[in-house]
């Protein structure tokens, strides 16, 4: 629903019962707050942070991978758009990019890379966060085919707040030709599946973009070029109004989108400067602004005073604008502009014997010399983000040979020699070696489909990853088998390990498991066992689980050296030797 006075406040909203509600609600309210701490005061924005904390809280729990990804990122982005708390949003970041490099959600791990981006151009580091963009590119020019899980719609706004979210840095930063590019492909992306909220934002962002481009082309007097710029962002602003008027952006109901946001108000002013647009920019003047609208309705605010010989009030804006903005590194072209009007207008006694036109001309010169620096700016993103491409390339070979392609899990090759290097390993002991099968799986492939047994393999794998340590490792080891490592684990607290595992994957919704539960057989290694003997007891004890009637973890404490002659001498299962835990 869209947020309007008479309408909803997303922050004084009565906030309902979390675990009652869908996941597509919890992403919807996420972008609702999204849009809404962009506009509200700073207390409004620290209620945003801690409900947006709710949200996160509760997709964890679900556990869903792509959910949990998207709430990372409103959680972060919140915390990015509030003043004081970017550094907040460094924890989540990092969490966000080891998740979607664990789970294989390639379009927000991009995006992660353009938030830290983001974050480093509040701190001023802007060299380091061309690197982050350029990290972000490559990932997106390697993920060219849509994830059929996700959906295609789903696919094109993923990949077009990722796009928007690159765009950002590289405006903020004034590298206008290659933000061009990026809001394109957005607009692309967006184009046949796009809401009123993302057409407005599409509008709202190429606006912004091409009047801080004609402000940065008149610093080197290509007036023509700039009044061009002036002249498409002002057409552009009449056909904002329509999608505003439905978006998610707090707004008042029935007053045009020109009198609300604050660059579609600048527009026809750096256009035409005249009165007529004086006492609307006045109002936004004053206002809390989309974003960094505040700087671009100074500079239209005090060229339509000057125009009116009002030079004393434009002086006046562009001063206060100045000092407002002193502490505020996450524009540095947009401070150029600002000092650039004040050199431009300020003719005060200080400036009587002409030093102020030498001071133009000076900057002028400075800034011809700082513009053709921008080719070398453009070159060093396009040469890091090949060079993120090829990284990336050479590092997905080789991962390729050691990951299962089917559920992004290392494959038995790589098990091979993470066995071998923990089996070696002093701090690894005692090594917990546990095989999982699935127990109905066959009757899912018989009864519904190879493609549906596929999902949940996928499902089960990723189920499995999560209910256990970072440090234990989950492989693939054919067909619907599978072998986990847990190094310094004790059989008894491994079992504990596993027998959440077995829970988790018994209590997931029947529509993604289709029943299947799990059976798993759990022994330790033993000193000098090679990994062909501690698999095959493994093994064994996943059959005694399977005796057992499934669904439950089996271990195994025989110290036979063989592992047939330890079946031979095995107790019977009521013999203390084993232990069947069952999770049915």
């Amino acid at each position: 629903m869209a947020l309007t006075d008479e309408a909803t406040d997303p922050v004084t909203a009565r906030r309902p019962a979390l675990a009652e509600m869908s996941d597509a609600w919890i992403v919807g309210r996420a972008r609702e707050l999204n849009a809404a701490v962009q506009r509200h005061e700073y207390t409004q924005q620290l209620e945003i942070v801690a409900m947006m904390d709710e949200l996160l809280d509760e997709t964890q729990r679900r556990g869903e991978p792509l959910l949990v990804a998207q709430l990372l990122r409103s959680s972060a982005l919140a915390r990015l758009a509030t003043k004081g708390l970017a550094a907040e949003a460094e924890p989540r970041l990092d969490e966000m990019l080891a998740h979607t490099r664990r789970h294989g959600i390639a379009l927000l791990r991009a995006d992660a890379h353009a938030l830290r981006g983001r974050r480093l151009v509040i701190a001023a580091q802007e060299d380091a966060a061309l690197t982050e963009i350029a990290r972000a590119l490559a990932i997106l020019d390697d993920s060219t085919i849509p994830d059929r899980q996700v959906g295609l719609r789903n696919w094109n706004r993923l990949l077009s707040s990722t796009l928007i979210d690159c765009w950002l840095v590289l405006n903020q930063l004034g590298v206008y030709e290659a933000a061009e590019e990026v809001i394109g492909r957005a607009a692309t992306a967006i184009r046949e599946s796009a809401s009123p909220h993302d057409i407005a934002l599409q509008l709202i962002n190429r606006i912004k973009m091409l009047l801080g481009w004609g402000l940065r082309l008149e610093r080197i007097d290509e007036y023509d070029e700039s009044a061009e710029k002036f002249r498409t962002a002002a057409s552009m602003g009449a056909a904002a109004e329509g999608p505003f008027a439905e978006s998610l952006f707090p707004r008042k109901a029935n007053v045009a989108a020109i009198d609300q946001v604050g660059v579609l108000a600048a527009a026809p002013a750096l256009n035409q400067p005249g009165a007529e647009h004086v006492e609307r920019l006045q109002h936004l003047y004053t206002e809390r602004a989309f974003g960094h609208d505040r700087e671009i309705v100074a500079i239209a605010l005090a060229r339509c005073l000057d125009k009116e010989g009002r030079r004393s009030e434009a002086l006046t804006v562009l001063r206060d604008t100045r000092q407002s903005i002193s502490d505020d590194t996450s524009q540095p072209s947009m401070r150029l502009n600002i000092a650039r009007e004040l050199a431009r207008l300020d003719t005060s006694p200080d400036y009587a014997s002409g030093a102020s036109e030498s001071l133009i001309d000076y900057a002028r010169r400075l800034e011809s010399e700082m513009w053709s620096l921008r080719e070398s700016q453009i070159a060093t993103l396009n040469a890091r983000r090949e060079h993120e491409r090829l990284s990336a390339e050479h590092g997905a070979i080789t991962q390729q040979a050691l990951q299962d392609p089917l559920t992004g899990l290392p494959n038995r090759r790589a098990l091979d020699e993470k066995l071998r290097q923990l089996a070696s390993s002093a701090d690894a002991q005692p090594l917990a070696v546990a095989l999982v099968d699935l127990d109905g799986f066959k009757g899912v492939n018989d009864k519904q489909s190879h493609a549906e047994g596929d999902n949940v393999l996928r499902v089960v794998a990723s189920t499995l990853r999560d209910a256990l340590r970072g440090d234990d490792l989950v492989a693939r080891y054919g067909g619907d088998e599978f072998i986990v490592l847990l190094p310094g684990t004790p059989a008894s607290a491994a079992k504990m390990a596993l027998g959440r595992a077995v829970k988790s994957v018994a209590n997931l919704p029947h529509h993604l498991s289709h029943g299947v539960t799990l059976s798993i057989g759990l022994v330790s290694l033993r000193p000098q066992e090679r990994g062909e003997q501690v698999l095959a007891r493994a093994d064994a004890a996943m059959y005694q689980a399977k005796r057992g009637g499934g669904n439950q973890v089996a271990s195994a404490n025989s110290m036979a050296a063989d592992p047939a002659a330890a079946w031979a001498s095995e107790a019977p299962p009521t013999d203390p030797a084993w232990d069947a835990e069952d999770h049915s």
